[in-house]
C-alpha cells in the first residue's frame, strides 16, 4: 500500500510514538484489487484524540475537528481529508443504533471486534508496511465472503443500520455473506424499524447505484436480492414483496412478480447513474399484487402502482420531485404496449410527456427484458424511436419554447390571460401532428379559432 498511501501520512507515522494504522475500506479494497482503494483513508492507533491531534498539527496537518467523547479527529493535509479514531470498544443496547458507552483501549483485537465485517477489520501498519489481520479478514476477501466480526446475531442486534450496510457492501464489492452472517441478519430484520426513514432512504440510494463504486456488474440486483433474502425488503417495502410467489402468464413471464421486479434492476440502462430511474424499474409492477387481490387480474396495475409507489416514497421521505417522477413513470409504463395506439395520439403523448420520455423508454425496455431475459429491443421502443426520429426530422416542437409563438403574441391578439396556458398547449399539440403549421403567421391565425373552443 505504500505506493498509493499519501506521503504525508507515511511521514506522520514515523513521528508517532505508537503504530499508526490504516483500516477499513481502503485496506479492504486494496487487498481485493478493487479500484476504489485510494478514496477512503481511515486512520487509527491507541493514541488519544488529543495526543494524535497535537502530533498531526506539529507535522503540518490541519485539524478540522476533535471529538473527545468518541476519540475521533477530522484532519487534512491540504489535499486529502482523513479521519482518525482511537482504539475503542463500544457497548450497545439493542435497538439504540448508537453506542451507549465507549471504552478506549490499546487492544487492537477489541477495536477490530467493534466493527461490522472481518473484511473491514484489517489493519495496515504504515511505518512497518505490514498488514495486521486479527479476525481473518484477508481469507474472507480472497473468498469474496462477508463474515461478521463477532456472533452475527450480536453484531446486527447492536445496530439495525448494519442490516442495510450488509446489502450495500455485498453489492458494491460483489461479496456474499456466509450462512451465519445471513442468518444473523434474518434474526434481526425487525430492527430496521428503529432506523429513521431518512437513513434508510440514503442507504437505498447507495444500493441502487452500488455499481458506481467498483464497477461490479449487476450490483443493485445483488443488493436488493439480499435485502429480500434477509427480510429487510419486506420491512421497508412490504407492498413490493407481496409479489413473491405471484406467478404470471408463462408465455410472457419467466418469473414471479417480485423476481421480475428485481430483474428489472439488471436490465435498466447499465450506463445510467440515475437512482430514480432504477427505483422506478424496481417498483414498476408494485401494483400487481394489490390488483390481483382486489380484482383477480392486473389490468389496472399501472394506475394502482403509481399510487402505491407514491405512498412508499412518501413513507421513506423521498424528495418531492422523486415522489412525483417515479409514480408518473409507473403510470405510463404500459402505454402502447401492443403498439396499437394511433400515430397522432402517440405524437401528442410524446409532446405532453416529453420530460419523461427518455426514462420511460428505458423503463419499457427493462420491463420487456426482465420478462424472459430477452435482450432484443422491445417492440414498443422500436416503434417509439422510429416515430420520434421522424418527428425530429419534421422539426416538431416538443416544448413551448420551440413553438413559433408565445404568450405575448397571444395577448396582442386580445386573448384573455386566463386562456393563455390552455391555448399554448393546444397549439403545441396541434403542431405535434401538423408540424408545418409551426410558423408565427399560421399559429396566430389558428389561435383565434382555437381560443373560442376554450
Amino acid at each position: 500500500m505504500q505506493d498509493i498511501l499519501p506521503k504525508s501520512i507515511q511521514n506522520l507515522a514515523k513521528t508517532c510514538p505508537n503504530p499508526l494504522y490504516i483500516v477499513g475500506g481502503s485496506v479492504r479494497d486494496y487487498l481485493a484489487k478493487l479500484p476504489s482503494a485510494i478514496h477512503d483513508w481511515d486512520i487509527c492507533s491507541p493514541m488519544s484524540a488529543e495526543t494524535f491531534s497535537e502530533i498531526a498539527k506539529r507535522e503540518g496537518f490541519f485539524i478540522q475537528a476533535v471529538y473527545r467523547n468518541t476519540g475521533t479527529v477530522k484532519f487534512s493535509d491540504g489535499e486529502n481529508e482523513y479521519e482518525y479514531a482511537c482504539f475503542r470498544s463500544d457497548k450497545y443496547v439493542r435497538g439504540t443504533h448508537v453506542p451507549v458507552e465507549i471504552f478506549f483501549t490499546d487492544d487492537i483485537l477489541l477495536d477490530a471486534k467493534r466493527r461490522d465485517f472481518t473484511v473491514n477489520a484489517i489493519y495496515y501498519d504504515v511505518a512497518k508496511g505490514e498488514f495486521v489481520d486479527p479476525l481473518g479478514g484477508i481469507p474472507a476477501i480472497q473468498e469474496r465472503r462477508l463474515t461478521t466480526v463477532d456472533d452475527a446475531k450480536k453484531v446486527f442486534g447492536e445496530d439495525g443500520l448494519r442490516l442495510l450496510r450488509l446489502a450495500r457492501q455485498a453489492a458494491q464489492l460483489g461479496f456474499h455473506p456466509d450462512d451465519a452472517c445471513l442468518n444473523g441478519a434474518k434474526k434481526n430484520a425487525t430492527l430496521i424499524r428503529d432506523i429513521s426513514p431518512e437513513r434508510i432512504w440514503e442507504e437505498l440510494l447507495t444500493i441502487l447505484t452500488a455499481d458506481q463504486k467498483c464497477g461490479i456488474q449487476g450490483a443493485p440486483y445483488h443488493g436488493f436480492t439480499l435485502l429480500e433474502q434477509t427480510g429487510i425488503l419486506a420491512e421497508i417495502m412490504p407492498e413490493l414483496t407481496l409479489g413473491k410467489g405471484l406467478t404470471q402468464r408463462p408465455d410472457f413471464h419467466r418469473y414471479d412478480v417480485l423476481e421480475h421486479s428485481l430483474k428489472s434492476l439488471l436490465y435498466i440502462e447499465p450506463n445510467s447513474t440515475d437512482a430514480t430511474l432504477r427505483l422506478a424499474a424496481l417498483l414498476h409492477d408494485v401494483g400487481k399484487p394489490y390488483c390481483m387481490l382486489q380484482t383477480g387480474n392486473a389490468h389496472a396495475h399501472h394506475e394502482e402502482g403509481a399510487r402505491i409507489a407514491k405512498e412508499i416514497l412518501t413513507r421513506l421521505k423521498a424528495p418531492k420531485k422523486v415522489c412525483e417522477r417515479i409514480p408518473a413513470l409507473i403510470e405510463w409504463h404500459m402505454y402502447d404496449l401492443d403498439c396499437k395506439v394511433r400515430e397522432n395520439k402517440l405524437r401528442r403523448f410524446f409532446v405532453t410527456h416529453f420530460p419523461l420520455l427518455e426514462d420511460l423508454l428505458l423503463l419499457k425496455q427493462a420491463d420487456f427484458s426482465a420478462c424472459m431475459d430477452n435482450l432484443s429491443t422491445a417492440p414498443t421502443c422500436l416503434r417509439w424511436r422510429k416515430l420520434l426520429d421522424q418527428m425530429q426530422r419534421e422539426n416538431v416542437p416538443f416544448t413551448l419554447k420551440e413553438l413559433a409563438v408565445n404568450g405575448n403574441d397571444l395577448l396582442h391578439l386580445g386573448i384573455p390571460p386566463t386562456k393563455l396556458s390552455g391555448l399554448l398547449q393546444k397549439l403545441l399539440l396541434h403542431t405535434a401532428c401538423t408540424p408545418t403549421d409551426n410558423s408565427r403567421e399560421r399559429l396566430l391565425r389558428l389561435a383565434v379559432g382555437f381560443a373560442n373552443t376554450l
